[in-house]
């Protein structure tokens, strides 16, 4: 027993500073040194939470929303018991016949809503992780008409709401400049509410 002792000892002593001195010390770093991404990047509207900056928003039928931004479409699915949407790829190969039917049914609805002349690829095609909050500039400025007129709002007062929340390419390479989404959204609500929309009214867009 002797011999187990100093082995037992140290087992226990690295287990506690890893289990629970080095947890506690990345938590509180994170949370003094960035407090908004330690708590989710969580955006706040009227006392309320709409949203994480990092989720995109997932609206099932455009059709019912097209006071706001359109995202990009989403692969996550939310449990059925708890309600948590869970990160997923659809796993639908360039082949896949069902993917070629998700394009085609999503181009039907842009054309529908207005959109002509080529269509970007974000606007009818899923990311990796299902939940990008981002959508290129080319395909939200293709949604300005719409939001304009379901908003009664002036089409160059909507392109000033959506550059105005434009991001560049990261470190200036990587990526190509883009729009988050749910941002975007609660600007159209604050400068114009659509009466239309109980999730307007409310303060926020369609929940993520």
């Amino acid at each position: 027993m002797k011999s187990l002792r100093p082995y037992l000892v140290i087992t226990a002593a690295l287990l506690f500073a890893c289990c629970v001195v080095y947890p506690a010390l990345v938590t509180l770093a994170s949370d003094l040194l960035f407090t908004d991404r330690s708590t989710g990047s969580l955006v706040y509207r009227n006392g309320r939470v709409a949203g994480s900056s990092l989720i995109g928003q997932s609206v099932a039928d455009w059709k019912a929303h097209p006071e706001y931004l359109w995202g990009r479409p989403s692969a996550a699915s939310p449990d059925a018991a708890t309600k948590i949407t869970y990160s997923s790829g659809s796993n639908l190969g360039p082949t896949n016949p069902a993917l070629l039917d998700e394009v085609k049914a999503r181009v039907a609805i842009l054309r529908e809503s207005g959109i002509q002349g080529p269509i970007p690829v974000d606007l009818v095609t899923k990311s990796a992780s299902g939940l990008d909050p981002h959508l290129s500039l080319r395909a939200a400025e293709l949604q300005i008409p719409r939001i304009a007129a379901e908003r009664k709002l002036a089409g160059p007062r909507v392109r000033e709401l959506i550059e105005s929340r434009a991001e560049q390419s990261t470190f200036g390479f990587l990526g190509e400049p883009r729009v988050n989404v749910l941002l975007v959204n609660l600007d159209l609500d604050q400068q114009a509410p659509y009466a239309g929309s109980p999730k307007a009214v409310a303060g926020g867009p369609p929940a993520p």
